[in-house]
């Protein structure tokens, strides 16, 4: 049986309120839109139906109701093959112990209420590679999520723009002490003095151009009309620092814009053939790109909003990818992101010198939080788990969370990507699940005899 589904008002609140929250982080939201739907809780999918929207030309459309127990979901778990776009692979990091707690964590995250429809995980260590997955890729189409699908990677965009400025402070063409006032002298006066390395490392004090309510108002009127990154700026144009630069760590989404446009004014280059000719050739990522618009390239895993008392809705291409641009706008697959994460710690993009510098830790931690004990370096996170640590990045974007990390000398890896937008703030059960699965898969990397 199939019957049609209205999608409220109150939903499209919800998915920019999200939006925000993706960006800025769940304080970011402004009070006025406490009262909508929250993003938690048993009844945001009923148990008697699995009900899709889908994303149209503005935003989120209606869709039709598939009904299905919940508990029927599809869950493909498995690893290799070549549905999950890679060879089989064997060992103790599929066959053992391990492997079998990261196969039953996995299901359990996409079974819970308010769990993710789809996740999926690629571990990597010299000469092997295993994929687990379970979910499905799109509600509306049940069919397991594979490697080669197409997703948004959130804030682990900012590792590739931080790949981009290294790749050029290696090159001599920028310096980690250089200023913002002397490479874009237009700029505002007040944020002049910011260093190149304290907008990687994230203690710039610049005010975050995502946590504007204008934006979000903005966001709401046009949520496919594309914003240039100057334009995102304009947002905080007027406002000072928060703190001075280099004396504390705070989050911020102005940061990784700021470190692109730089790189842009140093290379009289766009940044799109920055990121292609020092991050995607280099790393043979072929897979990879940075969209300004809201379309998705084909294959993808759908992602979606789940919202208490509101059906489950396709929010893969509701939003333009430039509201993000430098800090959240990157789409790959799973494959090209494990290959990324590698190439980011075995030197690819720059030399170990610069490496070092990259690698000097303050506390702080990534959005949405890492495995284990988070730490913040220049355009990267350590991760003190309790199998080893791992360098890296997290994100999530309205219907995505990626967490994606390596060994210091890249050969060991881990990508988690999970097909709804999630924080400790607003999904605590679900997304302690998505934790333990992320601390799994590391220790399925870091140590395969277990």
């Amino acid at each position: 049986m199939r019957k049609s589904l209205t999608v409220t008002s109150s939903l499209v609140t919800a998915s920019a309120a999200v939006i925000v929250a993706a960006l800025a982080g769940p304080a970011a939201v402004p009070r006025r839109l406490t009262a909508t739907p929250r993003l938690a809780g048993a009844t945001a999918r009923p148990a008697t139906a699995r009900l899709v929207a889908v994303a149209g030309p503005a935003g989120v459309r209606p869709a039709t109701a598939r009904s299905a127990p919940l508990a029927s979901r599809p869950v493909h778990a498995g690893t290799g093959g070549p549905s999950s776009g890679g060879p089989s692979s064997g060992g103790a990091g599929v066959g053992g112990a391990l492997g079998w707690r990261l196969r039953r964590a996995l299901n359990r995250l996409v079974l819970m209420p308010s769990g993710p429809p789809a996740v999926i995980v690629i571990v990597r260590r010299p000469g092997f590679r295993a994929v687990y997955r379970a979910g499905t890729a799109s509600l509306a189409d049940p069919v397991p999520p594979t490697a080669g699908d197409h997703v948004r990677l959130a804030s682990v965009s900012k590792a590739f723009s931080g790949a981009v400025a290294l790749s050029l402070v290696a090159q001599g063409k920028l310096a980690l002490g250089e200023r913002i006032g002397q490479v874009l002298p237009h700029l505002p006066a007040a944020w002049r003095a910011v260093t190149l390395a304290d907008l990687l490392q994230h203690r710039s004090g610049l005010p975050d151009y995502s946590a504007s309510p204008a934006l979000l108002r903005r966001v709401l009127r046009a949520p496919h009309r594309p914003i240039a990154p100057m334009a995102l700026l304009h947002y905080v144009w007027n406002q000072p620092l928060r703190f001075r630069p280099g004396t504390r760590y705070r989050y911020d989404n102005s940061d990784n814009v700021l470190a692109a446009m730089m790189a842009r004014a140093v290379t009289h280059r766009s940044y799109r053939f920055l990121l292609r000719t020092l991050v995607f050739g280099p790393a043979g990522l072929r897979q990879s790109s940075l969209p300004s618009g809201f379309a998705m390239p084909r294959p993808y895993l759908h992602g979606y909003l789940l919202a208490a008392g509101q059906p489950a809705a396709d929010v893969s291409e509701a939003l333009t990818a430039s509201i993000a641009w430098a800090s959240g706008g990157i789409v790959a697959t799973p494959d090209d992101l494990s290959r990324f994460i590698r190439g980011y710690l075995d030197g690819r993009f720059f030399p170990r010198r610069i490496q070092a510098a990259q690698f000097r830790f303050v506390p702080g931690q990534s959005e949405p939080p890492g495995p284990g004990i988070n730490s913040a370096g220049l355009a990267i996170f350590r991760y003190q788990t309790r199998c080893g640590t791992v360098y890296g990045h997290t994100g999530n974007f309205l219907g995505y969370t990626q967490f994606a990390a390596a060994s210091r000398s890249g050969a060991d890896s881990v990508t988690v990507t999970a097909t709804e937008q999630l924080s400790p703030r607003a999904h605590p059960a679900v997304f302690a699940a998505l934790r333990e699965a992320e601390s799994l898969a590391v220790c399925a990397a870091l140590r395969p005899a277990r």
